[in-house]
C-alpha cells in the first residue's frame, strides 16, 4: 500500500511548542479546565485576529451555538445562512430552535452573494441573525454583507472556521461581525485535535459566554444554578496545543499558498480546470485547494476522486449545499441566478489534498494523475 497523502491532517510543530505548553500543564497538574493555557490562548488568538474578547470552546459548533445563543436567538427566529458550508453552520440555529433561510453563493468567491442576501431581506425583514462563511480559507464579500446587515440592523456572525489568518482588505476575517468563530479541529489550519473559538468586542456578552459553557454555575459555595448551562468550555491541555499551533500559523498559511499556486500552474494548459477564485483585495488562508471542471468536461470530479483514490490519495467533493440537504429540505433558499451557484460548485467541484506535511514530489504527482485524464 502507498503512503497515504491525505487531504488535510494535523501537523504539529517542528519545534515542539505544543509540547512545551502541555508538560507545563501535566507539571502544574492543570490537566482539567481551566488553567493558564486556556486563560492565554484566548488573549493570544485575540491578539492575533485584532479581536478585544475571545472564549475558548471544545468546537467550533459550540462557538457557533453560543453566538446565537448571545443573540438571544429562540424558537421561530429566522437566522440567514450560506448555503455553500458544512452543517456545523447551520445545526445551531436548530439547536436554538430557530428558523435557517439558506442564501446562494456567488461565483467571485464562492460564498454568500449580497445580491442573494438583499433578496432575502425583501421576503424575510426581520430575521434575527446573518451567519455567512469564509469557505475554503477565502473570504467573503464581508464589507459588503456587513454593510446590507447594518442597513437592516442585523447583527452579522462569521464562521471563520476554515479562513483563520485570511483577511479582507488587511482585516482578520472574524472580526467584521459582532462574533467570529474559529475551529481547531483535526483538518484545520492549525489543530489542537477538537476545539474552537469565539471571538468578539463585546467583553460582557463574552464573559456571559463563558459563564454558560462552566454549566451556568453561579458564584456560590454549594451548587447554585439559575440557567441553563452548556459543557463547553475548552481544556487546558487542548488550550496548550492551540498555543504552540498559534506561532506556526503564518508558516502554514504560506505552506498552503504555495500548494494552491502549485496546483494553478500544473493545470495552466488544461482549460477545463480553474482554481477557486481569489478575489481583489483579499489574502486566503488557502486552507484547501479546490478547483472546479468545465461543465463540457470530458472528465468528471468522480473521475478524479476514483483515479486519486487508486493511488490512496484523499480527496473530496466540495460541500453540499444544506439546502440540498434531506434534514435541511423543509426551508427556504434564496438565489438570483437561474440555476443556483451553490449547487454547480457541487457538482463541478472537487478538493484536492492540500496537507501541509505533503511534499513537493507528492504534490506532482498528484498533478500528473490528474492530467493523464486528459491524454
Amino acid at each position: 500500500m502507498k503512503k497515504r497523502i491525505y487531504l488535510a491532517s494535523p501537523h504539529m510543530s517542528d519545534e515542539g511548542y505544543e509540547k512545551e505548553y502541555i508538560k507545563e500543564a501535566f507539571d502544574t497538574n492543570w490537566i482539567a479546565p481551566l488553567g493558564e493555557n486556556v486563560n492565554k490562548f484566548e488573549e493570544e488568538l485575540a491578539n492575533y485576529v485584532g479581536s478585544k474578547n475571545a472564549a475558548a470552546l471544545s468546537a467550533g459548533t459550540a462557538a457557533i451555538h453560543m453566538a446565537f445563543k448571545a443573540l438571544d436567538v429562540k424558537k421561530d427566529d429566522i437566522v440567514f445562512c450560506s448555503s455553500l458550508t458544512f452543517s456545523a453552520t447551520a445545526n445551531p440555529i436548530i439547536y436554538q430552535n430557530a428558523t435557517p433561510v439558506f442564501i446562494d453563493s456567488e461565483k467571485e468567491t464562492w460564498n454568500m452573494d449580497p445580491k442573494a442576501l438583499e433578496k432575502a431581506f425583501e421576503k424575510y425583514p426581520n430575521p434575527k441573525a446573518v451567519i455567512v462563511v469564509h469557505l475554503y480559507g477565502t473570504p467573503a464579500k464581508i464589507e459588503e454583507i456587513k454593510e446590507i446587515c447594518e442597513k437592516h440592523n442585523v447583527p452579522l456572525v462569521e464562521d471563520a472556521a476554515e479562513s483563520l489568518g485570511a483577511t479582507y482588505n488587511e482585516k482578520q476575517t472574524g472580526t467584521f461581525g459582532k462574533y467570529g468563530i474559529f475551529s481547531f479541529n483535526g483538518n484545520k489550519i492549525i489543530t489542537t485535535s477538537g476545539g474552537g473559538m469565539l471571538v468578539s468586542d463585546d467583553e460582557e456578552r463574552i464573559s456571559k459566554v463563558r459563564f454558560w459553557v462552566t454549566q451556568s454555575r453561579e458564584k456560590a459555595r454549594h451548587y447554585e444554578h439559575k440557567e441553563i448551562g452548556y459543557n463547553y468550555r475548552m481544556s487546558n491541555i487542548v488550550a496548550g496545543i492551540g498555543r504552540g499551533q498559534l506561532k506556526v500559523l503564518d508558516k502554514r498559511i504560506e505552506q498552503k499558498s504555495n500548494i494552491y499556486y502549485t496546483y494553478k500552474e500544473g493545470f495552466k494548459d488544461i482549460n477545463d480546470i480553474k482554481m477557486q477564485p481569489v478575489p481583489n483585495n483579499t489574502k486566503p488562508n488557502h486552507w484547501l485547494s479546490v478547483i472546479t471542471l468545465d461543465k463540457n468536461s470530458k472528465v468528471k470530479p468522480l473521475d478524479i476522486m476514483e483515479e486519486l483514490e487508486k493511488e490512496n490519495i484523499e480527496s473530496r467533493p466540495v460541500w453540499k449545499p444544506m439546502h440540498m440537504q434531506p434534514v435541511f429540505k423543509k426551508y427556504d433558499f434564496i438565489k438570483v441566478e437561474d440555476k443556483a451557484v451553490s449547487e454547480d460548485l457541487f457538482e463541478r467541484g472537487v478538493c484536492l489534498p492540500s496537507d501541509t506535511k505533503m511534499t513537493k514530489e507528492e504534490q506532482e504527482t498528484v498533478i500528473n494523475i490528474i492530467k493523464d485524464l486528459w491524454k
